[in-house]
């Protein structure tokens, strides 16, 4: 079975250049869905299609996953899911994907998103054809030979979700949650100052202007965005000297410390830039940096990536001081609507701050009607949620008694 699962996305397996069957109209002959190395599509027709997205996904921009792709540890040699208008020689649909087998060691034949480092995993689906792209991409997989398809760290409640719901349902075929929960976003529309007041209460902001007046007695304090991708490749080297400081460094876990994964970061924040959807923001004492974050943008929608801060200034909350100016400068950003954390759902500090929340799950989609696979997969998915958990238990108890 791990082998059928795994040769369903071996790119050139036989579901490339396939054609989806979406029903008798004329418009559905001019779509294509295959399957095929995610380094084989077209990037210009990724791009657009990105722009034309029912829904914004900075993590599947073509320029991010794709320097992913090429060096990221056990994130490479990735598949796609892709729908292609045929007669505007255009992407419609587009899903990475990998087999459940690599996914989670699971030997069972389905695909899973594939993961873009960044946590959402929200297909990219064209808003003026998206009936026919979701269409495309179920079709896609099932003719892959997968028996389910799981969209992992997915937005809920976004158009892109409520069109694979209701494409599914059509089918008979209910969508699965097989887990949820809620992450901090920020509603950049509004003013900052009335935001960050409402959120924080006069008691914290006033406690927050001590800080950051203790701050300035190191130096003049100032926030700083770097957009040119001259500007980003500098302003990279600082915020992964910062995170490497730190706890992450530590641990073994910062960017820098594995080459592959300073190679994807140095490539995609460069790259995205020329495309005006990536911006480093940083927070300095005189010329010492103290903090420092990566921004993805893609049309309204902003993604706090990752946040490095220099600990020896802890005391003075630097992290919490950027978010602040971050916050700040969104706001007054009349491209930017809204703001993902994609953070944790109980993350202290981002929390507090950016109070409202987006919906984020895992779901799985059956292909085929009371298939009794699809039972397989899913209790195989809950069983590895329950012993994920336990293990995470007994981490926090191990850790309690250190």
């Amino acid at each position: 079975m791990a082998e059928i699962t795994d040769t369903a996305i071996v790119p050139g397996a036989s579901i490339v250049g396939a054609t989806a069957e979406r029903g008798r109209s004329d418009a559905a002959s001019s779509f294509n869905a295959s399957i095929v190395a995610l380094d084989a599509l077209d990037i210009t027709q990724w791009r657009s299609l990105s722009e034309r997205a029912i829904e914004p996904n900075g993590y599947y921009l073509a320029d991010w996953m794709l320097a992913v792709n090429a060096t990221a540890p056990g994130r490479t040699g990735a598949s796609a899911l892709a729908v292609r208008d045929t007669s505007r020689r255009q992407l419609a649909g587009l899903m990475p994907v990998i087999s459940l087998w690599r996914a989670f060691k699971i030997p069972l034949p389905a695909l899973v998103s594939a993961h873009p480092y960044g946590t959402l995993c929200t297909p990219t689906i064209d808003r003026e054809r998206a009936e026919s792209a979701v269409a495309g991409l179920l079709q896609a997989a099932r003719d892959a030979g997968a028996r389910a398809l799981i969209l992992r760290e997915t937005s809920l409640e976004g158009e892109a979700m409520r069109m694979l719901t209701e494409m599914a349902l059509r089918s008979g075929l209910p969508p699965r949650v097989l887990q949820s929960h809620r992450r901090a976003l920020l509603d950049a529309t509004r003013d900052a100052d009335l935001l960050l007041r409402e959120a924080l209460g006069g008691k914290k902001l006033k406690e927050l202007r001590r800080q950051r007046h203790r701050l300035e007695e190191h130096g003049p304090v100032s926030f700083t965005t770097a957009r040119t991708p001259q500007e980003v490749a500098s302003a990279i080297e600082v915020f992964l000297k910062l995170e490497a400081s730190g706890w992450k460094g530590r641990r073994g876990t910062a960017l820098i410390q594995t080459v592959g994964d300073a190679a994807f970061i140095r490539r995609a924040t460069v790259v995205l830039a020329k495309q005006a959807q990536c911006e480093i923001v940083i927070l300095r004492v005189g010329e010492t940096p103290v903090a420092a974050g990566i921004v993805l943008r893609q049309r309204e929608r902003a993604f706090f990536f990752k946040l490095g801060v220099d600990e020896s200034f802890a005391k003075f909350s630097p992290g919490v001081q950027l978010t602040l100016e971050l916050t700040r400068h969104l706001c007054a950003d009349p491209e930017i609507a809204s703001a993902d954390s994609t953070a944790g759902p109980d993350h202290p500090m981002i929390n507090p701050i950016w109070r409202g929340r987006l919906a984020i799950g895992d779901v799985l989609i059956p292909l085929r009607r009371n298939d009794p696979v699809v039972e397989a997969i899913h209790a195989a998915l809950l069983a590895r949620q329950s012993l994920r958990s336990l293990a995470r238990q007994g981490m926090h108890l191990l850790r309690r008694r250190k």
